[in-house]
């Protein structure tokens, strides 16, 4: 067998092990490519669809700061969803990465830099170490420990700003020092670059407030596929599927789920940070145990498992909360909607938002197989 391997090497070019390696990776990253360029026209479209578009836009009664919003939360359920959906592992915990993020860009836009740049990297930076030191410990026990132990980690959070780091944390009253510059106010020291004011108007987008959310949202679709299409990405996926087969075929299953962890409150703190420079405060809720049950709704109603799912769970979540809870009358039930929403979504079409796309395209296109030879069998 192995002279055959090299005679197919040697005399016909690559083997066929090879070339299927190499069709893979050529697959992938076409994949990638689309993912990506078609999340970076989502991105651009979507502001003006939501709250410029003629007719289209007084449907959805969208406004300027929800678009930004929507993907800040965005990119937080796709980070969860990087544990949850390929990994496997149900934290309760995100709201410690979310707020502990948002704390750290704040206190540092008041006492070093206001520069939205910065604060987003120094935010992203504490939320990694955090992630580190919660996941080393919590990853000792699995299943519903696990879960207990995030949920855990995560009130001590919201306890410790409430009253021991109160000096710190401005307590009950959340942080309102926040000080946020310009767009590259980093710069204006080392040459004679004019930063941008967030709020400058931009054509179609809105604002530059919106640019700087949106370029990170693309950075983070980017970074969560390669991760996805990785050799780390795989090993996720085999965990979730059976994580002893995965320890029998000679895999540090720990390590990994590790830096699936971590990874996850990288993307939390990322979100965070971003929250900071669109709210200009921190609220202690930010830290509750609610913030991280938000956003397991919003990853299982938009559909676990899945790049563009999070992000209509999240997109819908606060649609919900902040344009239709606004009419009077439904005002003191919105959160009866939702939960009205997320149970038929999730009993009808366990496969989330995403699932009933996925679905009604399968209707449109038709069942593949009629149209297969059945010579092909």
């Amino acid at each position: 067998m192995n002279d055959e391997t090299s005679e197919r090497t040697t005399e016909d070019g690559p083997s066929l092990i090879e070339s299927d390696v190499a069709s893979t990776l050529d697959r992938f990253g076409s994949s990638e490519r689309s993912i990506v360029g078609l999340t970076v026209l989502a991105v651009a479209v979507f502001p003006w669809l939501f709250v410029r578009a003629p007719v289209i836009s007084g449907l959805f009664r969208g406004y300027q700061s929800l678009a930004s919003l929507i993907l800040i939360w965005g990119i937080f359920a796709l980070g969860f969803n990087l544990l949850l959906g390929y990994t496997g592992l149900l934290s309760f915990g995100h709201a410690a990465f979310w707020g502990g993020a948002a704390y750290a860009a704040g206190i540092f836009s008041a006492s070093v830099s206001g520069s939205p740049v910065l604060m987003v990297l120094f935010g992203t930076l504490f939320a990694v170490l955090l992630a580190w030191i919660l996941g080393f410990v919590s990853l000792r026990r699995g299943g519903i420990y696990f879960s207990i132990l995030t949920l855990a980690f995560g009130q001590m959070a919201y306890y410790l700003a409430l009253s021991p780091l109160q000096g710190l944390t401005n307590g009950e009253n959340g942080f309102t020092d926040v000080n946020v510059g310009n767009l590259f106010g980093f710069l204006d020291a080392f040459s004679a670059f004019e930063s941008i004011p967030l709020g400058t108007p931009v054509p179609l987008l809105g604002d530059w407030l919106y640019v700087f959310v949106g370029a990170i949202t693309v950075l983070c679709v980017a970074a969560i596929v390669r991760i996805l299409h990785s050799p780390y990405g795989l090993v996720f996926k085999a965990i979730r599927e059976n994580e002893q087969r995965a320890s029998f075929v000679g895999l540090n299953v720990w390590r990994y789920k590790l830096m699936a962890f971590i990874l996850s409150g990288a993307f939390a703190g990322v979100a965070g940070s971003l929250f900071v420079v669109h709210g200009s405060y921190v609220p202690v809720e930010s830290l509750y145990w609610t913030t991280s049950g938000e956003i397991v709704v919003m990853t299982v109603l938009g559909g676990v498992g899945s790049m563009v799912g999070p992000m209509l769970g999240a997109g819908l979540y606060l649609y919900v909360e902040n344009v239709v809870s606004g009419n009077p009358a439904i005002q003191p039930y919105w959160h009866l909607i939702l939960g009205l929403i997320f149970v038929a979504v999730i009993a009808l079409f366990p496969e989330g938002i995403w699932g009933i796309v996925g679905r009604v395209r399968d209707v449109v296109s038709g069942p593949a197989t009629d149209a297969e030879p059945e010579g092909d069998n």
